[in-house]
């Protein structure tokens, strides 16, 4: 017999029949011949015979499921409000077209075409978009394909925060200097060797140095395709000295002083970097008119005419395109919380980050603060006393027989403590006990035998958290896709309204661009109809290809207007001193 079958000695059961035998009867009244029956067992004892108090933590659970699924409707953000916001953010694009200082900065790029899927060549990519460093070649074959190298290291949280630009900066010039002598060794060791040419001035020919395109992921002021100042850092960066710099200067002046056969062609922010990189690999009738990021940070560019960017322009581009790639900066929509959701949880977010009272609009959607949103709901639950979360009295409140414990130095207790990622863990568990995401409590935030009533609640409020982001994503995106005019020009009334995305949430987190569709569907002017048009697919490594896009054309910009300017003015000296310049023979090469 296993010891779950032992009977009790104090089973009411057993204490009837043996009191029966006792009697010669069975408290049935049946013929004594009740010692052929086998022995009752008890498994818990009946309430009735002996009466006790339920558990203290049972009407604490069922507070927990109500606190819960009212947090959660804090979140919610309705048809209505969507509305309201995509009229706002339309006004808002206007207004930033028209004049500097406003909440979408919309940053003209010089940038003035998109890829269609022919381009060639060998060109260099690095990306600055957020707590990495990427650096990358990229060949691009003209047949909408690629092939990428690349290498990645985080940057060190002081590198962040440094005194001077050029800490930062000298960092990642030694990483470029890296990732030459290991992946391009035969480019590094020829321009170690090659001697001063006549037609160029930088002492090498152009066919031997890399064309760079920055990705740049931080609001700046362009004012050339190369050229652009920081207006102000995000995403945790913090170092004054670099604000009002020209960013390029800072990255060639580093690269410059170890000598690298590297030239920063390009200033690209990454959504640029993304909708160039969609519109090469998924080239159509109209070309992708925007390109977004869902990520750490969030953004977009996209295609506008230039007949509707009224603010002036300095540098050189091309003008017959009629058209122009607008840097949005859409992480500062509404700053001053017109339409925005603004929950407690939100303002303190806001209050005890290194930037507060602005990129409202990325506090909301981006993956960066999510997880921190949902940390400060969970610390306000565990503080209420009135709410049994993450804890029990006893054992019998915890499915698993157990009791809930956090350790001390729990990762919950610490600002940012919480990653984002496990709220794509919560939304992916459909698993009856939630045991996948229980896991996670305890490997991720060292919350031991968590209790299905506790994963659930903390499940809803993250779910609800994540379709808000989703939400507000579908409010810039129709913006744009509405300002465009693209579902109601007849010309395009076949092609889909293409558009390129990258990021961690519209790659992993389960049902995001679903959660953008509903919420599309339900928008004035796009409807169910109009949102089957909009093709929302992921540009992989965007902001590494589509810099590498904008190098090319940058190159060929470059080759048209300093080299033909240089050699006109070597050729214009020698001219006045006699003398002929013949341009280098091959021969003339070691």
């Amino acid at each position: 017999m296993s010891s779950a079958s032992i009977p009790s000695p104090f089973c009411p059961l057993l204490i009837l029949h043996f009191l029966a035998l006792y009697l010669g009867r069975d408290s049935t009244h049946s013929p004594p011949a009740v010692n052929h029956r086998p022995l009752p067992t008890c498994g818990n004892p009946p309430s009735v015979p002996f009466p006790t108090e339920a558990p203290v933590s049972r009407p604490l659970k069922m507070t927990l499921e109500a606190q819960s699924a009212a947090i959660a409707a804090r979140f919610d953000y309705t048809d209505e409000q969507v509305n309201s916001a995509v009229n706002e953010f339309r006004r808002q694009m206007t207004e930033g077209l028209e004049k500097d200082g406003t909440s979408l900065s919309q940053i003209p790029t010089y940038v003035t075409g998109v890829p269609n899927g022919t381009e060639k060549g060998l060109y260099m990519a690095v990306d600055l978009g957020g707590t990495n460093f990427r650096v990358c070649s990229i060949q691009l074959n003209g047949d909408t394909t690629f092939n990428l190298t690349f290498s990645k290291v985080a940057i060190p949280r002081d590198l962040m925060v440094a005194k001077t630009a050029q800490e930062l900066f000298a960092f990642l010039a030694k990483q470029i200097e890296l990732f030459l002598q290991t992946h391009h060794e035969d480019h590094f060791e020829q321009h170690v060797r090659r001697r001063m040419t006549m037609s160029s001035p930088d002492g090498y020919k152009d066919e031997h140095v890399f064309r760079l395109g920055f990705t740049f992921s931080f609001p700046v002021q362009q004012v050339g395709i190369n050229k652009g100042t920081l207006i102000r850092w995000t995403k945790g960066f913090d170092i004054p000295d670099a604000i009002g710099k020209d960013v390029c200067a800072l990255l060639q002046d580093e690269i410059d002083k170890l000598h690298l056969p590297v030239k920063v062609a390009a200033l690209v922010n990454d959504t640029v970097g993304t909708l160039m990189a969609r519109s090469y690999s998924s080239p159509g009738k109209t070309g992708t008119v925007l390109g977004a990021i869902f990520g750490t940070g969030t953004n977009g560019a996209y295609v506008e005419k230039l007949s509707n960017l009224k603010k002036p322009l300095s540098g050189e581009y091309d003008k017959t395109t009629g058209e122009m790639v607008i840097n949005t900066e859409w992480g500062s929509f509404d700053n001053q919380l017109s339409v925005l959701p603004n929950t407690e949880w939100d303002v303190a977010l806001d209050k005890a980050s290194p930037n507060p009272g602005i990129q409202m609009y990325e506090k909301r959607v981006s993956g960066m603060f999510l997880g921190e949103i949902l940390r400060l709901v969970t610390i306000d639950l565990l503080k209420d006393p009135k709410v049994s979360f993450f804890k029990d009295e006893n054992s019998s409140s915890n499915d698993w027989k157990s009791t809930t414990n956090i350790v001390s130095d729990s990762s919950i207790y610490t600002q940012w403590g919480l990653d984002t990622a496990i709220m794509s863990v919560a939304a992916a568990d459909n698993t009856p006990e939630l045991s996948t995401l229980r896991g996670e409590l305890e490997k991720q935030l060292g919350i031991y035998s968590a209790g299905l009533d506790d994963a659930q609640a903390f499940k809803a409020i993250a779910n609800a958290i994540g379709r808000r982001s989703a939400r507000l994503s579908a409010v810039a995106i129709a913006a744009i896709v509405l300002q465009t005019g693209k579902l109601t020009d007849p010309a395009n009334a076949d092609e889909p309204v293409d558009i390129g995305v990258d990021g961690s949430l519209v790659e992993h987190y389960p049902y995001f661009r679903d959660m953008i569709y509903e919420a599309l569907s339900a928008i004035d002017g796009i409807g169910e109809e109009g949102a089957k048009r909009i093709r929302i697919g992921i540009a992989k490594d965007g902001s590494g290809v589509g810099a590498a896009l904008i190098a090319l054309v940058a190159a060929g910009m470059e080759k048209r207007l300093t080299t033909a300017d240089y050699l006109g003015e070597l050729r214009s000296n020698a001219k006045s001193n006699n003398l002929t310049v013949v341009p280098e023979d091959e021969a003339a090469r070691d």
